[in-house]
């Protein structure tokens, strides 16, 4: 069985060293960048299975990196490493795209652990080759991750086309947040949780003007996904 290969951008040397020999231990192909300008360039001649990305680089900056990445492929884990211990840059970087925001200083055994857990679920059939919904006046293509209403068209992510079809699938029912968790990103972790609100705002804003649709927050519990016929 061929190796997965890892994109790793990061500057500096000897964390970049330490990370790329532990994850070739673990028996993954590393193709190490030192900047995000060399890592898109690196992206776009090759093909790769997971992204794990710094923020704070030289010429591309990580944010910018993981957009660039998310316009070329929708479903390809991005996992975030970064001294950036602000709440904020944590969401800014999950609005992006990103699958997981790890703070350095890191354990390599967690990096490992998120690698496995992002790995087994992009080689998961999660979405049907054909699945279109309609969600009051919009078209929801579960396949191609787009929302469509009327001439206006919004990509969403892996993650959150993943989350709208997993509320559409169990619409008018509560989902708890654990089985949302462990279907989306195959563990019920806190960090997770965190990611999982992030994308649950995005998709209320974006079904907002619906008076139909509505995701309600039942605290303690979980979700759902109410839908007027």
């Amino acid at each position: 069985m061929s190796k997965y290969k890892i994109l790793y951008a990061e500057d500096d040397e000897t964390l970049a060293f330490l990370t790329k020999d532990n994850l070739e231990l673990n028996g993954y192909d590393v193709f190490h960048c030192p900047n995000g300008e060399n890592c898109l360039e690196q992206f776009k001649s090759g093909s790769f299975d997971i992204c794990i990305l710094d923020i704070m680089m030289p010429k591309i900056d990580g944010f910018e990196l993981a957009s660039a990445i998310r316009q070329i492929d929708t479903e390809i884990p991005i996992i975030f490493l970064s001294a950036k211990t602000l709440k904020e840059d944590r969401i800014k970087g999950l609005r992006l795209g990103a699958d997981d925001y790890l703070v350095k200083p890191f354990s390599i055994e967690e990096l490992l652990l998120k690698i496995e857990i992002f790995l087994k679920r992009s080689q998961k059939k999660v979405l049907p080759e054909k699945n279109s919904y309609t969600v009051g006046a919009f078209q929801f293509d579960a396949e191609n991750y787009t929302l469509s209403k009327g001439s206006s068209k919004t990509v969403l992510t892996q993650r959150e086309a993943e989350l709208l079809k997993l509320f559409l699938d169990n619409k008018n029912t509560v989902l708890k947040r654990e089985q949302i968790l462990t279907a989306l990103w195959g563990t019920d972790d806190y960090f997770m949780g965190r990611s999982l609100d992030v994308f649950i705002s995005r998709l209320r804003k974006l079904l907002s003007e619906e008076d139909g649709i509505q995701i309600e927050n039942l605290h303690g519990i979980g979700f759902k996904f109410n839908l007027k016929a």
